[in-house]
């Protein structure tokens, strides 16, 4: 799952913005276990990546993901003893002991497993709308150094996968019984690693690092009606949900009876996450299409 520049408002929004508004959705998801307003952020993670163009992408991630939850309704179902509402009895099962799956248990653990779907989508579209490159510069005003050691670094991992299969390659080449000495595979290491090094530092010379003044591209830039939009779009999924849980919204319990509220409030708490996720997503002027 990588990021893929698409013309889309939330491509068209600041680093910044994007990762506030996939930030929001995933920490709504942690906060709420009503499966109503969970069921609800998932359709409008995956609403959103259809919008934005990387819904197949999004359909593949979660199709990782449901194997995933299934498995945590399993586990659940088995080591959970919470719940009164018995389903069914399996007897000893080795270092489970007595085993009583329970409705509230299932229940339980389906609650965590949309949750894991939605935190796991809202991850899968951080990835796919928010250029990587453009969220590093924004940690150049706090500490220059830190974000270019960050950028070479992800740049880089290819680069030593790379060199690892190569070595990986060399030793199963040389005859059975004739292994390398440690000095000989440490030399090679620590000679490839000071070149590239070097290779590195003339790079960053010539494109300017070294020099003083202002950095290319420091400028703060406005903010765009994209930029505006989504970050106000955040801050009311924010809003939203710190507003739920003061006023006990959604409100949801299975220790020993199942207590899961489905009234107008919670019907209204789940369109408004959904309207206020897809709002500025509708507004297409100014994207280049």
């Amino acid at each position: 799952m990588t990021y893929r520049s698409v013309a889309s408002p939330l491509h068209a929004a600041r680093a910044g913005a994007g990762a506030a508004y996939c930030l929001a959705l995933g920490a709504a998801g942690l906060v709420f276990q009503h499966p109503l307003v969970l069921g609800a952020l998932a359709v409008a993670l995956l609403a959103a990546a259809a919008a934005c163009g990387v819904g197949g992408a999004l359909v593949g991630v979660l199709r990782l993901a449901v194997p995933l939850a299934l498995l945590v309704i399993v586990v659940n179902a088995l080591v959970s003893r919470n719940g009164l509402t018995v389903l069914l009895r399996l007897g000893e099962l080795g270092p489970l002991g007595q085993v009583d799956v329970t409705l509230e248990a299932l229940v339980t653990g389906a609650v965590m497993a949309l949750r894991v779907v939605v935190v796991v989508l809202a991850g899968a579209l951080f990835a796919a709308v928010v250029d990587p490159d453009a969220l590093l510069r924004l940690f150049r005003r706090v500490s220059f150094r830190s974000a270019l050691t960050a950028v070479l670094a992800t740049r880089l991992v290819s680069v030593l996968a790379r060199d690892a299969r190569r070595l990986d390659d060399a030793r199963r080449c040389r005859p059975p019984g004739a292994l390398p000495g440690r000095l000989t595979v440490l030399r090679a290491v620590t000679t490839g690693a000071l070149d590239r090094a070097v290779d590195v530092a003339a790079t960053l010379e010539v494109r300017g690092y070294g020099a003083h003044g202002p950095w290319p591209g420091s400028a703060r830039e406005p903010w765009s009606r994209h930029d505006l939009a989504i970050a106000a779009a955040a801050a009311a999924v924010v809003a939203l949900t710190v507003a739920a849980r003061l006023a006990g919204i959604a409100s949801f319990a299975a220790d020993q009876r199942l207590v899961v509220p489905a009234g107008t409030r919670e019907l209204a708490l789940a369109a408004a996450l959904v309207a206020v996720a897809l709002a500025p997503l509708a507004d297409r002027r100014g994207i280049a299409r």
